[in-house]
Protein backbone atom coordinates (compact mmCIF):
# COMPACT_ATOMS: atom_id res chain seq x y z
CA UNK A 1 0.00 0.00 0.00
CA UNK A 2 1.25 3.73 -0.82
CA UNK A 3 0.68 6.45 1.67
CA UNK A 4 0.12 9.96 0.39
CA UNK A 5 2.70 11.99 2.56
CA UNK A 6 2.44 15.81 2.19
CA UNK A 7 5.69 17.73 4.11
CA UNK A 8 5.28 21.26 4.71
CA UNK A 9 8.97 22.05 4.31
CA UNK A 10 11.21 25.63 3.81
CA UNK A 11 13.86 23.80 6.10
CA UNK A 12 17.02 21.58 5.73
CA UNK A 13 15.60 18.70 7.54
CA UNK A 14 12.69 18.86 5.05
CA UNK A 15 14.84 18.55 2.63
CA UNK A 16 16.33 15.63 4.31
CA UNK A 17 13.61 14.20 5.47
CA UNK A 18 11.61 13.71 1.83
CA UNK A 19 14.94 12.18 0.88
CA UNK A 20 14.60 9.78 3.52
CA UNK A 21 11.26 8.81 3.26
CA UNK A 22 11.55 9.00 -0.89
CA UNK A 23 14.49 6.40 -0.68
CA UNK A 24 11.95 3.64 0.59
CA UNK A 25 10.14 3.65 -2.68
CA UNK A 26 6.50 2.91 -0.97
CA UNK A 27 5.16 6.41 -0.31
CA UNK A 28 3.98 9.62 -2.55
CA UNK A 29 5.58 12.22 -1.13
CA UNK A 30 4.92 15.97 -1.68
CA UNK A 31 6.99 18.84 -0.59
CA UNK A 32 5.25 21.99 0.46
CA UNK A 33 7.02 25.48 0.64
CA UNK A 34 5.87 28.89 0.96
CA UNK A 35 7.82 30.18 -1.34
CA UNK A 36 9.22 32.96 0.43
CA UNK A 37 13.02 32.18 -0.75
CA UNK A 38 13.49 33.12 -4.15
CA UNK A 39 15.57 30.64 -5.00
CA UNK A 40 15.34 27.49 -2.94
CA UNK A 41 17.41 24.36 -3.21
CA UNK A 42 16.70 21.46 -5.74
CA UNK A 43 14.30 18.80 -3.73
CA UNK A 44 14.45 15.26 -3.50
CA UNK A 45 10.67 14.71 -4.47
CA UNK A 46 7.89 16.71 -6.13
CA UNK A 47 7.29 20.04 -4.95
CA UNK A 48 3.97 22.23 -4.37
CA UNK A 49 5.13 26.06 -3.54
CA UNK A 50 2.85 28.51 -2.23
CA UNK A 51 -0.09 29.29 0.44
CA UNK A 52 -3.47 26.79 0.79
CA UNK A 53 -5.41 29.96 2.61
CA UNK A 54 -5.37 28.87 6.25
CA UNK A 55 -6.22 25.49 8.12
CA UNK A 56 -9.40 24.72 6.19
CA UNK A 57 -7.95 25.39 2.91
CA UNK A 58 -4.69 23.09 4.06
CA UNK A 59 -7.69 20.65 5.11
CA UNK A 60 -9.42 20.85 2.00
CA UNK A 61 -6.09 20.11 0.03
CA UNK A 62 -5.37 16.76 2.15
CA UNK A 63 -8.75 15.82 1.83
CA UNK A 64 -8.79 16.38 -1.99
CA UNK A 65 -5.96 14.79 -2.26
CA UNK A 66 -6.44 11.72 0.02
CA UNK A 67 -3.65 12.49 1.99
CA UNK A 68 -2.31 9.70 4.74
CA UNK A 69 -0.35 11.94 6.61
CA UNK A 70 0.43 15.55 7.25
CA UNK A 71 4.65 16.39 8.35
CA UNK A 72 5.18 19.63 9.86
CA UNK A 73 8.78 20.29 9.12
CA UNK A 74 8.65 23.92 9.07
CA UNK A 75 10.62 26.30 10.77
CA UNK A 76 10.54 27.24 14.68
CA UNK A 77 10.06 30.21 14.55
CA UNK A 78 6.65 29.19 11.25
CA UNK A 79 3.91 29.77 14.39
CA UNK A 80 1.43 30.39 12.60
CA UNK A 81 1.81 27.19 9.70
CA UNK A 82 2.41 25.21 12.64
CA UNK A 83 -0.92 25.94 14.15
CA UNK A 84 -2.30 25.99 10.75
CA UNK A 85 -1.15 22.59 10.19
CA UNK A 86 -2.57 21.21 13.56
CA UNK A 87 -5.89 22.60 13.00
CA UNK A 88 -6.36 21.81 9.42
CA UNK A 89 -4.85 18.06 10.87
CA UNK A 90 -7.71 17.92 13.29
CA UNK A 91 -10.59 19.69 10.68
CA UNK A 92 -9.75 16.30 8.35
CA UNK A 93 -8.98 13.57 10.31
CA UNK A 94 -5.71 13.62 8.64
CA UNK A 95 -2.56 12.23 11.21
CA UNK A 96 0.07 14.64 11.65
CA UNK A 97 3.41 14.28 12.77
CA UNK A 98 5.98 17.66 13.49
CA UNK A 99 9.53 17.65 13.37
CA UNK A 100 10.60 19.82 16.73
CA UNK A 101 14.43 21.22 16.48
CA UNK A 102 15.24 22.12 19.61
CA UNK A 103 16.70 25.69 20.27
CA UNK A 104 19.96 26.60 21.97
CA UNK A 105 21.10 26.39 25.80
CA UNK A 106 23.35 29.19 26.87
CA UNK A 107 26.67 28.03 28.28
CA UNK A 108 28.89 29.49 30.35
CA UNK A 109 30.57 32.85 28.31
CA UNK A 110 27.32 33.60 26.25
CA UNK A 111 25.80 36.88 26.55
CA UNK A 112 22.11 36.74 25.59
CA UNK A 113 19.36 39.11 25.96
CA UNK A 114 16.07 37.23 25.24
CA UNK A 115 12.89 39.27 23.43
CA UNK A 116 9.63 38.14 22.35
CA UNK A 117 10.24 39.89 18.65
CA UNK A 118 11.63 42.75 16.19
CA UNK A 119 10.14 45.55 18.17
CA UNK A 120 11.42 44.11 21.26
CA UNK A 121 15.10 43.47 19.86
CA UNK A 122 14.85 47.68 18.52
CA UNK A 123 14.38 48.78 21.90
CA UNK A 124 17.33 46.48 23.40
CA UNK A 125 19.57 47.92 21.09
CA UNK A 126 19.69 51.19 23.31
CA UNK A 127 20.12 54.55 22.25
CA UNK A 128 23.76 54.81 22.04
CA UNK A 129 24.93 53.80 18.45
CA UNK A 130 26.06 50.11 18.03
CA UNK A 131 26.89 48.05 14.75
CA UNK A 132 24.66 45.68 14.49
CA UNK A 133 24.52 42.34 12.85
CA UNK A 134 21.10 41.55 11.54
CA UNK A 135 21.05 37.67 10.89
CA UNK A 136 17.14 37.45 10.34
CA UNK A 137 14.44 37.03 7.32
CA UNK A 138 13.74 39.85 5.58
CA UNK A 139 10.57 40.43 7.15
CA UNK A 140 11.60 41.18 10.64
CA UNK A 141 14.29 43.64 9.18
CA UNK A 142 12.41 46.47 7.96
CA UNK A 143 11.68 47.38 11.75
CA UNK A 144 14.79 48.10 12.47
CA UNK A 145 14.59 51.29 10.31
CA UNK A 146 13.15 52.84 13.70
CA UNK A 147 16.31 52.94 14.67
CA UNK A 148 18.63 54.78 12.67
CA UNK A 149 21.67 55.81 14.77
CA UNK A 150 22.77 52.21 14.74
CA UNK A 151 25.01 50.67 11.75
CA UNK A 152 23.93 47.59 10.64
CA UNK A 153 25.45 44.27 8.62
CA UNK A 154 22.61 42.85 7.10
CA UNK A 155 22.55 38.62 6.16
CA UNK A 156 19.74 37.00 3.92
CA UNK A 157 19.26 34.17 1.67
CA UNK A 158 17.77 36.38 -1.10
CA UNK A 159 18.30 40.43 -1.29
CA UNK A 160 16.54 42.99 0.97
CA UNK A 161 14.03 44.58 -0.88
CA UNK A 162 13.25 47.71 -0.40
CA UNK A 163 16.93 48.01 1.56
CA UNK A 164 16.75 49.27 4.97
CA UNK A 165 16.29 53.22 5.10
CA UNK A 166 18.70 54.12 7.56
CA UNK A 167 22.00 55.69 7.03
CA UNK A 168 24.34 52.72 7.34
CA UNK A 169 23.47 49.45 5.96
CA UNK A 170 25.27 46.85 4.40
CA UNK A 171 24.25 43.69 2.98
CA UNK A 172 25.64 39.73 2.83
CA UNK A 173 23.60 37.35 0.58
CA UNK A 174 24.44 33.67 1.60
CA UNK A 175 23.21 30.58 2.17
CA UNK A 176 23.61 28.73 5.45
CA UNK A 177 25.70 26.22 6.93
CA UNK A 178 27.96 28.60 8.60
CA UNK A 179 31.53 27.66 9.64
CA UNK A 180 32.56 29.03 13.47
CA UNK A 181 35.77 30.14 11.78
CA UNK A 182 33.87 31.98 8.80
CA UNK A 183 31.83 33.73 11.67
CA UNK A 184 34.63 35.09 14.15
CA UNK A 185 36.43 36.40 10.57
CA UNK A 186 33.30 38.21 9.55
CA UNK A 187 31.98 39.48 12.70
CA UNK A 188 35.87 40.90 13.53
CA UNK A 189 36.35 42.52 10.07
CA UNK A 190 32.80 44.06 10.36
CA UNK A 191 33.51 45.45 14.05
CA UNK A 192 30.35 43.84 15.43
CA UNK A 193 29.02 44.67 18.64
CA UNK A 194 25.85 43.09 18.59
CA UNK A 195 23.96 40.54 16.83
CA UNK A 196 20.03 40.11 16.60
CA UNK A 197 19.28 36.58 15.41
CA UNK A 198 16.39 33.47 16.18
CA UNK A 199 17.53 31.21 18.65
CA UNK A 200 16.86 28.62 15.18
CA UNK A 201 19.00 25.95 16.96
CA UNK A 202 20.46 23.31 14.75
CA UNK A 203 24.15 23.23 13.55
CA UNK A 204 24.03 25.10 10.33
CA UNK A 205 23.80 28.76 12.27
CA UNK A 206 25.31 27.88 15.54
CA UNK A 207 28.43 29.52 14.54
CA UNK A 208 27.91 32.54 14.81
CA UNK A 209 26.77 32.18 18.18
CA UNK A 210 29.98 29.70 19.29
CA UNK A 211 32.13 32.85 17.34
CA UNK A 212 30.26 35.81 19.10
CA UNK A 213 30.77 33.48 22.61
CA UNK A 214 34.53 34.01 21.84
CA UNK A 215 34.17 36.99 21.03
CA UNK A 216 32.51 38.40 23.92
CA UNK A 217 29.73 39.67 21.54
CA UNK A 218 26.36 40.17 22.93
CA UNK A 219 23.81 38.33 21.33
CA UNK A 220 19.72 39.24 21.43
CA UNK A 221 17.64 36.37 20.71
CA UNK A 222 14.06 36.00 19.91
CA UNK A 223 12.37 33.85 21.92
CA UNK A 224 10.61 30.53 20.81
CA UNK A 225 7.25 30.75 20.06
CA UNK A 226 4.63 28.23 21.44
CA UNK A 227 3.69 25.55 18.84
CA UNK A 228 1.15 23.22 18.49
CA UNK A 229 1.04 19.63 21.05
CA UNK A 230 1.02 16.88 18.48
CA UNK A 231 3.38 13.85 18.12
CA UNK A 232 6.86 15.33 17.07
CA UNK A 233 10.86 14.12 17.44
CA UNK A 234 13.70 16.27 17.59
CA UNK A 235 15.54 14.88 14.49
CA UNK A 236 15.17 13.63 11.26
CA UNK A 237 16.57 10.44 12.26
CA UNK A 238 13.50 9.69 14.73
CA UNK A 239 11.00 11.36 12.90
CA UNK A 240 11.62 9.04 10.04
CA UNK A 241 11.30 6.39 12.65
CA UNK A 242 7.75 7.41 13.76
CA UNK A 243 7.03 7.29 10.05
CA UNK A 244 7.96 3.90 10.04
CA UNK A 245 5.94 3.04 12.50
CA UNK A 246 3.32 4.99 10.68
CA UNK A 247 3.52 2.86 7.05
CA UNK A 248 4.03 -0.79 8.70
CA UNK A 249 0.97 -2.94 7.83
CA UNK A 250 -1.28 -3.32 11.03
CA UNK A 251 0.14 -7.56 11.86
CA UNK A 252 3.68 -5.34 11.73
CA UNK A 253 2.54 -2.82 14.77
CA UNK A 254 0.83 -5.97 16.91
CA UNK A 255 -2.43 -4.31 15.77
Amino acid sequence: MTHRILILGGTTEARQLAAKLAARGDLDITLSLAGRTENPVEQPVPVRTGGFGGAQGLADWLAGHKSDLLIDATHPYAARISANAAEAARISGVPILALRRPGWEPVEGDRWTLVDDAEDAVAALGTEPRRVFLALGRQEVAVFAAAPHHAYVIRSVDPIEPPLSVPDASYVLARGPFAEADERALLEAQRIDVIVAKNSGGQATYGKIAAARELGIEMILFRRPQLPDVPSAPSVAALAEMVDHFAAPLEKRGV
